[in-house]
């Protein structure tokens, strides 16, 4: 401790100053407190008042520990009127002759009953270089000053094994019973007098007693919890085989009454206990665990003895929910193949869920259909489409649950987005996310309605929409871990598709950090999106050392109708880097899928879509007409097809040197409200860059960067005559974004890429640059510019 004399409370001070002022007066004081509140540093205090006063006095410590002749004699003593006597004594034990003692030392004065430090307090005695550690020394120890005095020592907040250590003394001396009350509180029972009569064996008073003693330890908190340092101690010093002991029959009393278990259960694991009534614990715990902790749920039962095939169905469950998918496929494999006809379909719909997120979902719509439950039947219809075949059956009628209501308007949103309207098909979709928002991560799903909803969207140019569900099922965590990648990486997508790439890369990175392989099925999404997130930057390097992860993503997830988004930015990266031939085949199915479900323009548009800039970006004219061609076919179809299709007119008669800038700014801005910002601002900058009418080329860049977010020319300037721009270092606004786009590696043609002008302009600019500042080389003009930009 810092201080030469030990911090009192207000009342032993008082006390204190008495005896300086009249240290010849009686005195009859009774000190009162659990174990640990500074009575015996109160004695030591009044012991040196009256040795520094030259007067004699009687302290007596631990009074409930003497036998009940020496309580006697010490009442005797406080009866006689004329004696200097303070006593200090904890709460517990309290016999007859103790209370006795205590009323005759209470009716001359109240006893003196020392506190908890306060935070303050604690940071006053703690050293000065632990009082950074304040707060936590005060919600480890509650302010009990021995404990802070154990604790003064930390340097950080791990509390070293032999400060642990200290706490035995407090422990060792204890009755049987105030131990096993001691361990039931750590197991977070101290409170549940109905468990503690069980596990004491004791009637109601009985047990009052022990809580009782076990309050004057010190070691709990006011509301009768163990104090944080104490439940480690207690964990740590008592013995192994009876802290399980009493976490295991504080299990089975709870189990019986019907109340939950998990924290009694969770630290038996790996202990090696068994029996029928840990098992049926274990078994109770993993299903408080599963919405919360489904790993936590699995380990559970796989510490279940001998499991059933209903048990082997729930870890499946459990391990594909916490996304250990290989686990979960061997498991329901063990019980397909065990023949059990009782639990067979449960364990194929948890393998169908599984293949599913690995991209096989021919495979998955096959082991849906040896389930015959709603939900599997309803799943089953939605791989079905996904893999171009037309359900014939119709829906069951779902059971009035969650699960089964959503499963089924999935199903039928997915069916309505094949013919009906893309409003018809988002509204199912969205009550679905309804359905199943409140069960949060409870649920194991093939995929989410969210994310089909944010398919739907994203095909039919509703990308709001999309971003709202895809937030309120990040939010809910709907699905849990497995579906929670999917999400946000569809989320990553519509920051690419409006051009916010900085975002869609953080996501990227941020899933990277996490550690775990993406599944085939989030792995194309996360290729694809590293391929669209570097073709939108120009940024060749990475697009050329993505492009081979991307041939293996679509090696390993087939085609199907939910990957058409991957399937198309795949198709423009093949083009740019001349390799289509081997993205050409998967392609051809991608088509063949469509006709098979009868071209619906929903899931056709944008795939056509992707494939007219695929050949614009290969310079197959005729190719890019094609897909035009059949844009306009669906130009009726909806408004998105409408606005794509004239996007793609205006965009072909740019490439042919026919610019109309009213035109091309009206499919501009069409395809912005379709949520295609980064291809409306290229449309527009593309005109401004061929069009010779520079009235015209100024509008369309105008428009091209306010479709981009970024700031327009209106309030241009005239443009400044060069002599005027000589002195060295001045750089117009953009001289210095063309500077600084050079400078950090980008070539001619990508920073014209990126500003809608032309390789040539970059070139221009840069000379003009070079010839003001006076640079005899390229090398030292590129020092010069990283001077002048800092």
């Amino acid at each position: 401790m810092t201080s030469e004399r030990p911090l009192l409370d207000p009342s032993a001070r008082q006390v204190l100053a008495e005896i300086a002022d009249a240290p010849e007066a009686v005195l009859r004081l009774g000190v009162l407190a659990p174990g640990g509140y500074g009575k015996t540093t109160v004695l030591r205090e009044v012991e040196r008042a009256y040795r520094e006063a030259g007067v004699e006095a009687t302290t007596v410590d631990d009074a409930h520990l003497l036998g009940d002749a020496e309580l006697r004699s010490l009442r005797s003593l406080v009866e006689q009127g004329d004696a200097r006597i303070v006593v200090a004594y904890r709460p517990w034990p309290r016999s007859r002759a103790l209370a006795a003692l205590a009323e005759s030392l209470g009716r001359v004065r109240p006893p003196l009953m020392p506190s908890a430090f306060t935070r303050e307090q604690v940071r006053a005695v703690l050293p000065a270089a632990g009082r950074g550690l304040a707060d936590f020394v005060h919600q480890q120890t509650g302010g009990v000053p021995r404990f802070v005095s154990r604790l003064a020592g930390l340097t950080s907040q791990d509390v070293p094994a032999e400060v642990v250590a200290s706490f035995r003394a407090d422990l060792d001396w204890l009755e049987p019973d105030v131990q096993k009350f001691l361990l039931a509180a750590e197991a977070g029972a101290a409170l549940r007098l109905d468990l503690l009569g069980a596990l004491l064996d004791k009637d109601s008073d009985a047990v009052g007693e022990v809580i009782e003693a076990g309050r004057a330890t010190g070691l709990l908190a006011p509301d009768g919890t163990l104090l944080p340092i104490a439940r480690t101690a207690v964990a740590a010093l008592s013995r192994t085989d009876r802290r399980i002991a009493v976490r295991q029959r504080l299990a089975e009393l709870q189990l019986r009454s019907g109340g939950p278990v998990l924290d009694l259960v969770r630290p038996l694991l790996g202990t090696g206990v068994g029996g029928p009534a840990v098992a049926a614990a274990f078994q109770a715990a993993a299903r408080e665990a599963l919405p919360t902790d489904p790993a936590l749920s699995a380990r559970l039962l796989a510490a279940v003895g001998t499991p059933t095939a209903s048990l082997v169905v729930r870890q499946a469950a459990a391990s594909a929910m916490s996304g250990d998918l290989d686990a979960a496929l061997r498991l329901a494999d063990q019980v397909i193949s065990s023949g059990d006809p009782e639990h067979r379909g449960a364990a194929a719909e948890v393998a169908a869920i599984a293949l599913a997120h690995r991209g096989q979902l021919a495979r998955s719509t096959e082991l849906h259909r040896w389930s015959s439950s709603a939900t599997s039947t309803a799943f089953a219809m939605v791989g079905q489409v996904g893999t171009g075949r037309l359900p014939t059956g119709t829906l069951p009628v779902a059971p009035p649950t969650m699960l089964d209501g959503g499963a089924s308007l999935m199903a039928q949103g997915v069916l309505e987005s094949l013919g009906g309207s893309s409003t018809a098909a988002l509204s199912t979709l969205v009550r679905a996310c309804g359905l199943l928002e409140p069960a949060g991560q409870a649920v194991l799903l093939p995929d989410s309605p969210a994310a089909l909803a944010a398919l739907v969207a994203l095909h039919s140019g509703e990308l709001s929409v999309a971003e709202s569900v895809l937030d309120r099922a990040l939010a809910t965590s709907m699905g849990g871990a497995l579906m929670t990648v999917r999400h946000r990486l569809l989320r990553a997508w519509i920051a690419m598709v409006h051009g916010n790439l900085v975002q869609a890369r953080e996501t990227l990175v941020a899933l990277r950090k996490v550690g775990r392989p993406l599944e085939p099925r989030d792995w194309i999404f996360a290729v694809a999106l590293e391929v669209g997130v570097a073709r939108r930057n120009s940024d060749l390097a990475t697009l050329k050392r993505t492009w081979e992860q991307a041939c293996e993503a679509v090696l390993r997830h087939p085609v199907d109708l939910y990957t058409f988004l991957p399937l198309g930015e795949f198709a423009a990266a093949a083009a740019r880097l001349r390799d289509q031939h081997r993205l050409a085949p998967h392609l051809v199915t991608a088509r063949n899928l469509l006709r098979q479900l009868g071209d619906p323009p929903l899931w056709a548009v944008p795939l056509h879509w992707s494939g007219f800039h695929a050949a614009i970006i290969a310079e197959e004219t005729s190719v890019a007409e094609e897909h035009a061609a059949a844009l306009a076919a669906c130009r009726e179809r909806s408004r998105y097809s409408a606005l794509v299709s004239s996007a793609a007119e205006s965009w072909l008669d740019v490439l042919a040197g026919k610019v109309d800038a009213d035109q091309v700014e009206a499919a501009a801005r069409g395809l912005h409200a379709a949520g295609q910002w980064w291809d409306a601002a290229r449309l527009a900058g593309q005109a401004a860059i061929r069009t010779s009418d520079r009235q015209a080329m100024v509008r369309l860049l105008d428009c091209a960067r306010l479709l981009q977010g970024r700031p327009v020319g209106a309030a241009r300037k005239p443009a400044e005559p060069v002599a005027e721009s000589v002195e060295t270092g001045k750089l117009s606004d953009r001289e210095r974004e063309v500077a600084q786009l050079v400078v950090g590696g980008l070539t001619y043609k990508q920073v014209g890429d990126r500003l809608f002008i032309s390789a040539k302009t970059v070139e221009h600019h840069m000379a003009r640059m070079r010839q003001r500042l006076g640079c005899t080389s390229r090398a030292e003009l590129l020092d010069q510019l990283r001077q002048i930009l800092g």
